[in-house]
């Protein structure tokens, strides 16, 4: 995970996934840059989980979360619904998340979304209103 200082307020969160091991690589696209600040790898489904996330996310000013990203029912809900319960501002970003099946999309963005995220958007809403 990496704090944008390129882009104030912005957090990348990206790792490509091997199954079954642990760790990732970084995707070129999201790789840290120079003068990024590398908040320590998490190990379960909650990304403030044994992370000093939140901490560097209060130390940069940041009260507001944009998740995007995989799975959409289990990191992004599990790292959502926590970053809600520490009073952070939570958005979904419907159209730039994924899942396995249709069905679990659905429970992500409709059932369970609206219940920690304070928003939810497609991407061409949330770059309008950035």
């Amino acid at each position: 995970m990496a704090i944008s200082q390129s882009h104030p307020g912005a957090i990348k969160i990206q790792a490509f996934l091997r199954p079954w091991e642990w760790g990732g690589e970084w995707h070129p696209d999201f790789a840290p840059k120079d003068g990024d600040i590398i908040v320590k790898e998490h190990w379960a489904q909650n990304g403030f989980a044994n992370t000093d996330l939140e901490l560097r996310l209060r130390q940069a000013g940041i009260t507001h979360v944009i998740a995007i990203g995989l799975l959409a029912n289990t990191c992004i809900e599990s790292t959502c619904r926590f970053a809600m319960e520490l009073g952070f501002h939570v958005t979904l970003v419907k159209d730039a998340t994924a899942a396995f099946t249709k069905e679990m999309m659905h429970a992500a963005h409709v059932l369970n979304g609206p219940t920690y995220a304070h928003s939810i958007v497609n991407t061409a809403d949330l770059i309008a209103a950035l």
